[in-house]
């Protein structure tokens, strides 16, 4: 990822100072040389844009054209409280605005249209692609598009519902080095697609595997009968128990493994936790510098998070055959 060759220059080199002595000046180089594409801008996104311009990525792209409510204010810090200065705007143009005062350095723009119209060509320029809040149809098809290129794009999705989040990770065949035992020692890694991930029979995941996963798959299979992702609540109860029951019979999972409890959670608020969204949107920032720097144990590939127990899970979901 990024440009080899090109150096930093005096100006990066004064403003990275501490963090180059934290990762070193190949792995700034890097950051400084990546393009960076995130669709959807809520609260959880809108974390990690804040992380990455202040980690000095070469350019970071925003894509959301809903216009800005009230409503996307509650977790969304880059947006201005007073509403003379957001009525009638969108959402990635005044969160673009308030961006480029984190970092100068960082190019920071704005591309409009609606995700699912951006063909695989649209993302040849960048090295990593982010969506957030996107239907599962589109998630698969970002996904299925960042894969046919020629040179690796790492395609990150991540979601925030209520006080629980979810991560997942596609770098393809993705190759970095680590240190152990005073040697450097070269690691591969094989990540499956999305829609390879979540295909995966529940019955031959591990018993322990996180409740999370499963419902976030209920809620989206809901979601693609007809719903905006997010736009649910609790009066839709009675349907996703009934679609939960279906999927848990097809795949034989015990229907305890989705309680009731989480689903009414998950359904019933529209609003992201602001903690949960900081959490959440520092460890996506975190991985995403892993992979453009090549520093450090990539997460693999599943993350979630849930306040209510404060825990952070990594789950490994690979299809059969990887």
């Amino acid at each position: 990822m990024g440009t080899e060759g090109e150096q930093l220059t005096e100006q990066e080199t004064a403003i990275y100072d501490r963090q180059i002595r934290v990762w070193g000046v190949d792995a700034q180089r890097r950051l400084s040389k990546s393009n960076v594409f995130v669709s959807g801008l809520k609260g959880t996104s809108v974390e990690f844009c804040k992380n990455i311009v202040l980690a000095g990525v070469g350019s970071l792209t925003l894509n959301d054209d809903q216009l800005v409510t009230e409503d996307l204010l509650f977790a969304n810090f880059l947006t201005p409280p007073d509403e003379n200065d957001f009525r009638g705007k969108f959402v990635a143009e005044l969160c673009c605005d308030s961006l480029k005062d984190f970092n100068p350095m960082v190019s920071v723009s704005v591309e409009k249209g609606a995700l699912s119209i951006f063909n695989a060509d649209f993302f040849q320029k960048f090295d990593v692609v982010v969506v957030n809040c996107c239907s599962l149809l589109t998630k698969k098809s970002v996904n299925a598009k960042c894969r046919k290129l020629p040179k690796r794009v790492a395609f990150y999705s991540v979601e925030c519902r209520d006080s629980c989040g979810e991560i997942f990770v596609d770098l393809q065949n993705y190759s970095y080095c680590k240190k152990k035992n005073e040697e450097t020692i070269e690691c591969k890694l094989h990540y499956p697609s999305f829609e390879e991930a979540i295909a995966v029979p529940w019955r031959s995941l591990p018993k322990r595997m996180s409740k999370l996963y499963y419902a976030m798959r209920v809620i989206e299979r809901f979601e693609e009968e007809g719903r905006n992702p997010g736009e649910t609540s609790v009066d839709d109860l009675p349907n996703v128990q009934k679609l939960r029951k279906e999927l848990c019979e097809a795949h034989c999972l015990n229907e305890s493994q989705i309680p009731d409890s989480l689903l009414r959670r998950l359904i019933a608020s529209r609003s992201e936790f602001p903690p949960v969204c900081a959490i959440i949107g520092g460890i996506l920032g975190q991985e995403v510098i892993k992979a453009i720097s090549g520093k450090g144990d990539p997460l693999k590939n599943f993350f979630f998070f849930d306040a209510m127990d404060g825990k952070g899970i990594i789950e490994d979901i690979s299809n059969v055959n990887s």
